[in-house]
């Protein structure tokens, strides 16, 4: 697969502005896609964080694996990091985060009363790489839209302060994603989820992959989604897609049928999948 690199000018102007309103605020909030946690976790938003308090929020929940998800919420609390798996759609998440904020910030707070200091605002700043949900959180917890939600990457362009509720003072953030990805398969997984614009990858590369993956993880829904038999599946992997396509009706236009696999994988047409696998000491037994 072709290395993907994707850095437009507004990217490197928002990692500048990272930088600059870090120490404005109390907590960052690092939103991750449930079905890639590690893979959706920009190194260079890492690196500017440091020691900042921070929480993982990994999004879309509703489309991952369940018990994957709770075992990377595990992982990440079993290594000093506080994290929640929430659904941005639901407001009843919404709540989940509110508390642990509260609960990450409750020595701070304890020592401002202390000194008299009541009902100050907590400052949080929400990052993250592009079409993870940051929008459609934000709206959730102003109560109002005052964020532009898409379907698609790089959709908020600048930063904004937000209210919500007697609580909090949000900064949002633009989707940031890193200069290049040293592993391609990290490319993959970006582009399956549409964190990657689909005009930057070849999508017959993604769509093998993911056949790879259904392959190894479900392949009934493989199966039950494109009409496949056992012998379709002992195929060669470019001889699976071939025939996906012309099941679909495309003859032999693999690209169409490679376009359409990437859709029905979004759509969870195929189910809910997590493409990065918990490391085994955090499995649930």
């Amino acid at each position: 697969m072709a290395v993907i690199q994707w850095y437009p000018g507004h990217m490197a102007k928002a990692l500048r502005q990272v930088k600059e309103n870090l120490n404005m605020v109390d907590v960052v909030l690092e939103l991750v896609d449930a079905r890639l946690p590690e893979s959706s976790r920009n190194p260079q938003i890492l690196e500017v964080i440091g020691n900042k308090m921070h929480i993982m929020v990994l999004t879309k929940k509703d489309l991952a694996d369940a018990n994957a998800t709770r075992n990377w919420v595990k992982y990440y609390e079993e290594n000093g990091l506080p994290a929640v798996a929430i659904n941005s759609n639901d407001n009843n998440n919404i709540k989940v985060i509110e508390k642990k904020i509260n609960e990450v910030m409750a020595d701070k707070i304890a020592r401002q009363e202390s000194r008299g200091i009541f009902n100050q605002r907590i400052k949080v700043m929400c990052t993250g790489i592009p079409n993870v949900g940051k929008s459609t959180l934000l709206n959730r917890l102003v109560k109002k839209n005052v964020a532009q939600v898409g379907n698609k990457p790089g959709v908020t362009k600048s930063q904004q302060w937000l209210k919500a509720g007697k609580e909090l003072q949000l900064l949002d953030t633009p989707g940031i994603l890193w200069p290049k990805f040293e592993d391609p398969l990290v490319g993959k997984k970006l582009a399956l989820t549409g964190a990657i614009k689909d005009t930057l990858y070849a999508k017959d590369d993604v769509a093998l992959y993911a056949l790879e993956h259904f392959m190894q993880y479900n392949i009934t829904a493989l199966q039950e989604r494109y009409r496949l038999s056992d012998e379709d599946l002992n195929q060669p992997i470019v001889e699976i897609l071939l025939l996906i396509t012309q099941r679909m009706g495309f003859k032999d236009d693999y690209d169409r049928a490679s376009e359409r696999l990437i859709f029905d994988v979004r759509k969870g047409k195929l189910g809910r999948y997590t493409l990065d696998q918990v490391p085994v000491a955090a499995t649930e037994i």
